[in-house]
């Protein structure tokens, strides 16, 4: 999905449904993970979308010793232009009192 589908898919749900809440978040890790949601009361419930955007993994280093009891540390490099997008969809689940993600089956 890119930007300008997601837009539209907002647009749309802001003209069928309630909106409670809309906004972004920024994260450091992982070379910067850019967060935009939605939450609206939809045809399921409750429902949060999300459209998440990531920085390309370019390599994984993997630094490691044939010793004992020695630890595994792996380290990846991200690209500085290159980014991968997805849409995550959640449901609002009262007896869990948290988000649970939808599986993609459930929109076919």
């Amino acid at each position: 999905m890119d930007i300008e589908r997601w837009k539209d898919t907002t647009n749309h749900i802001k003209d069928k449904f309630e909106v409670e809440d809309e906004g972004s978040e920024h994260i450091d890790e992982e070379g910067g993970i850019d967060i935009d949601y939605i939450v609206f009361e939809g045809p399921l419930g409750k429902m949060r979308l999300e459209y998440v955007s990531r920085p390309t993994i370019l390599d994984k280093k993997t630094t490691y010793s044939n010793r004992i009891g020695s630890e595994t540390k792996i380290d990846y490099i991200y690209s500085q232009t290159d980014r991968s997008q997805q849409m995550m969809a959640y449901k609002w689940d009262e007896g869990l009192d948290d988000w649970v993600e939808m599986e993609s089956k459930m929109f076919a």
